[in-house]
């Protein structure tokens, strides 16, 4: 069992905080996202967000024996993977932490029931060496699907989650209650915004907020899982991210427990870039 790092002070009771109101001008700090759902989380410049999100973003996913689905929070070393994806040329290319590489056309096998979380979905396998690759370094069986894209399949909450944001000074706070610095890709969220005090895009949810040329509808807050405890490059539980958040967010009036971030759904597609605003829009 990996251990944590010894974090100060997430065993004392903090008064509850109520989120604040959104003033000043918010920008796209930072854009993640991963061909497949599980793998390292990569940095973006650009995307396009359309009705069913970021069309490359989670397009894929792995599950096991019984049709599960799978991800880092339960297969931490899945985060050593680096994945691209071509979707022009339907290419998938799988890079392993030994720099092993393997590549090659996406061709679309036979129909799945699979199970997202709570959710009966069904998926197309990809047939080929890539579900070989994962379980042997998984050190289980698993194997690669295709979702629908424009579901939002890929997205834990579907078409009305297409989108995750969560502001830079959220994960500040969270990083000075543990004494340690903390990489925001824990969170694995498409949108990081700056400008904004800690936890302020709370104040979000239930409004249209434009980013960068898309417009989003946000609709709850998200609560955090054990995948946050993970680092986001090795997959090894080193941090209580969940006990620093109930330390101060567990009184907090949210649609998840232990909320960092939020989720909307797209309702007018267009390119977001970083240093793009980000602002609630009043109708």
């Amino acid at each position: 069992m990996h251990s944590f790092q010894s974090i100060c002070h997430c065993h004392t009771r903090r008064p509850t905080i109520q989120p604040l109101a959104v003033t000043g001008t918010a920008t796209v700090a930072a854009l993640s996202t991963t061909p497949v759902k599980g793998l390292r989380i990569q940095r973006r410049e650009a995307i396009e967000l359309e009705l069913g999100g970021v069309a490359d973003d989670r397009r894929f996913y792995l599950i096991d024996e019984r049709s599960k689905m799978v991800n880092g929070k339960v297969v931490g070393a899945l985060s050593e993977i680096v994945a691209s994806y071509d979707a022009g040329a339907g290419a998938l290319s799988l890079r392993f932490p030994d720099g092993t590489i393997v590549a090659g056309s996406v061709e679309l096998g036979e129909w799945v029931d699979t199970r997202f979380f709570s959710r009966d979905y069904r998926a197309r396998l990809v047939p080929g060496a890539f579900s070989a690759a994962i379980s042997e370094h998984a050190g289980r069986f698993l194997r690669l699907v295709h979702g629908d894209p424009q579901s939002g399949r890929g997205v834990d909450r579907g078409l009305v989650g297409a989108v995750s944001l969560v502001g830079g000074a959220s994960v500040t706070q969270l990083a000075e209650l543990a004494g340690v610095a903390v990489d925001s890709r824990r969170f694995r969220m498409l949108v990081e915004v700056s400008g904004l005090p800690a936890h302020a895009e709370d104040g979000w949810v239930g409004r249209e907020v434009r980013v960068g040329d898309a417009l989003v509808r946000m609709h709850g807050h998200i609560g955090r899982c054990l995948v946050t405890g993970r680092d986001p490059d090795t997959g090894v539980s080193d941090l209580d991210t969940l006990e620093l958040l109930r330390s101060y967010r567990a009184g907090v009036a949210t649609s998840e427990p232990l909320a960092c971030g939020i989720y909307g759904e797209v309702i007018k597609p267009g390119t977001v870039r970083l240093g793009d605003a980000v602002v609630a829009v009043d109708r």
